[in-house]
């Protein structure tokens, strides 16, 4: 019978005797773990060789005597011979110290997990029979699948006295666009604060004592103000609570994130960001428009449309090598037109006004500057929109226009 018991390794002593690629390999890990190792072997292969040189390790060049398993926490042998394997463990069992035994078949006191982390979670997987390394591989490389995906429970269950804030970029809407540290992040969640935009989908599969505060904004309505979803996070955190504040897009592009790290860490809160595909680029995309393409678009002006019209957003609007891309913009278009015309940019500057995007309500309206605020009228545009306006946006750039689904071109 095998149990299995979680060893911290950090400032223990590791003898690692061997110096092949088995030693290479388990090494790195317990240099990982912060073992404090020595090596003992009458010669080192160049992988292990500069592991012992990189971090200082002592190599005591010889074979193995008992000797060296005096003061060890934990011994691993992997020399390829196993006599000089079994003298090692040997030597452990009389100095009862817990001894890995590499060799294919080998026997020790102790086995090396196959190992697999998320976060602050570790799931090692070993055979309570026959040492099969491959199958023990397989399954923890399945586990840590499900792991990165969020599909297995990490939330804690144990109350902690203090808590933090994750921001966590959502990307376009697509719970399969989200990152992998996204998604196990709203896993471990014990309170999600979401916008309206993003991956809202993945909410359902939350389990059902999950706290979600919904503060989604629109256009012209608030109602949730900003100060108070800073003290939302701020106050969950510190009743010790994992708090993912989940966005649209990219936390720092338009989505106040920088205001939100500044408020948490002005209170003392821990809190990261992990970033998520912008609608700048992921939404024109989604219309096969890319944002800059060699000989087309060589540069990118990204505006907020809610914003007052600057002189360099009127000079990308004018570079024919500039891509101009309006987030929150279906409002304001008339003001940006109007503006643009006024400094002179070309009336026949094409425009893609991109509705929904990576959703099934898709849509595309194809245009130029001169009559764009006509067409999105005509059109019925409504936000949430991303409008692209340069050459890039050109609805045979890349293919036949006839060719591109969900475009209403003009």
């Amino acid at each position: 019978m095998t149990t299995m018991v979680g060893i911290s390794l950090h400032g223990r002593s590791v003898v690692m005797v061997g110096g092949g690629a088995v030693t290479a390999r388990r090494l790195e890990r317990f240099l990982g773990d912060g073992a404090v190792v020595r090596v003992v072997a009458p010669e080192l292969s160049p992988s292990v060789q500069n592991l012992v040189d990189t971090h200082r390790l002592t190599w005591i060049r010889r074979r193995f005597r008992a000797v060296d398993v005096a003061g060890a926490w934990l011994v691993h042998t992997a020399t390829g011979d196993p006599s000089a394997d079994a003298h090692v463990v040997s030597a452990c069992e009389r100095k009862q110290i817990l001894c890995i035994n590499a060799a294919d078949g080998g026997h020790g006191s102790a086995r090396l997990a196959a190992e697999t982390r998320s976060g602050d979670v570790v799931v090692g997987v070993v055979s309570d029979a026959s040492v099969d390394p491959r199958r023990a591989a397989r399954l923890r490389d399945a586990v840590g699948a499900l792991l990165r995906e969020g599909s297995l429970p990490l939330r804690r269950r144990r109350a902690t006295p203090r808590g933090r804030v994750d921001l966590v970029g959502g990307g376009p809407g697509p719970a399969d666009l989200m990152t992998v540290r996204g998604r196990r992040l709203l896993a471990e969640a014990d309170v999600v604060i979401a916008d309206r935009l993003g991956p809202t989908d993945v909410l359902a599969d939350l389990d059902p004592d999950v706290e979600i505060i919904d503060v989604g904004k629109q256009p012209g309505h608030h109602p949730v103000p900003q100060h108070e979803i800073n003290a939302l996070l701020v106050a969950h955190a510190r009743a010790g609570k994992r708090v993912v504040r989940l966005k649209g897009g990219d936390p720092f592009v338009y989505g106040r994130g920088g205001e939100e790290v500044t408020a948490c860490l002005a209170a003392g809160v821990p809190v990261e960001v992990v970033p998520g595909l912008t609608s700048v680029v992921s939404v024109p995309q989604s219309a096969g428009i890319p944002i800059t393409h060699r000989g087309t678009a060589a540069g990118v002006h990204v505006i907020n449309g809610q914003a007052a019209i600057t002189s360099s957003t009127l000079a990308a609007l004018a570079d024919p090598t500039v891509t101009t891309v309006v987030l929150m913009g279906v409002a304001a278009l008339p003001r940006l037109v109007a503006a643009a015309e006024a400094a002179g940019v070309p009336g026949d500057r094409p425009v893609a006004i991109v509705e929904r995007g990576h959703t099934p309500e898709q849509r595309t309206t194809r245009t130029t500057l001169g009559r764009a605020v006509a067409d999105a009228a005509a059109a019925n545009v409504q936000n949430p929109a991303v409008i692209v306006v340069g050459d890039v946006a050109r609805a045979d750039l890349l293919l036949p226009a006839t060719q591109l689904a969900g475009d209403a071109t003009r």
